[in-house]
């Protein structure tokens, strides 16, 4: 509970920032994609963590990475902030809150679509268009696939599931005609 409302301070402090400073789409996608390379990285975690490694050698580390990721400065000075605060632990969740401050702000809702295969362009924005008028909101496709989906096409809006799969339809099928 503690580190989500840590997590959630910074998040607002650095929305705040972005909003400011008139790039907040470009903090939030760096921001993403410093969270990305962090959690992707155990070697970069370890050493962050480790006691034994000396503050300059970390807050190097940390402005080589951002130089090597083309971070603008707010991203920049908020990661070495995270790092001088011990906190670097928490930015995949500071940069997923940060997205949907984002998003939250603009009236933007993402949904996620995961497809058997990757499907065509206009498929998603017909999906698109259907998603925006049952919600009456701005949405944003995130794709993803899963080959053991068979066919067909999972929606999840926040917690809301729609599962259009044949993989679902099988597995009722299969309830109805066993016998408990």
């Amino acid at each position: 509970m503690i580190a989500a409302n840590i997590s959630r301070r910074y998040a607002r402090a650095i929305l705040e920032l972005g909003t400011e400073s008139g790039e907040l789409d470009a903090v939030v996608a760096e921001a993403g994609a410093m969270a990305e390379t962090y959690a992707a990285s155990p070697e970069l975690q370890r050493v962050m963590g480790d006691p034994l490694v000396s503050h300059a050698a970390k807050k190097a580390i940390l402005s080589d990475l951002a130089a090597r990721l083309s971070l603008g400065p707010v991203t920049r000075n908020s990661l070495l902030l995270l790092g001088d605060r011990r906190r670097l632990r928490l930015l995949p969740e500071i940069a997923q809150l940060l997205r949907e401050m984002n998003d939250l702000a603009k009236g933007v809702v993402r949904a996620e679509v995961t497809s058997a295969v990757a499907l065509s362009d206009a498929f998603y924005g017909r999906l698109q268009a259907q998603l925006e008028k049952m919600t009456g909101k701005k949405v944003v496709l995130d794709r993803k696939t899963d080959a053991s989906l068979v066919a067909g096409v999972v929606t999840r809006i926040g917690d809301q599931v729609f599962d259009g799969s044949i993989r679902s339809r099988l597995a009722s099928l299969k309830n109805a005609l066993l016998p408990n």
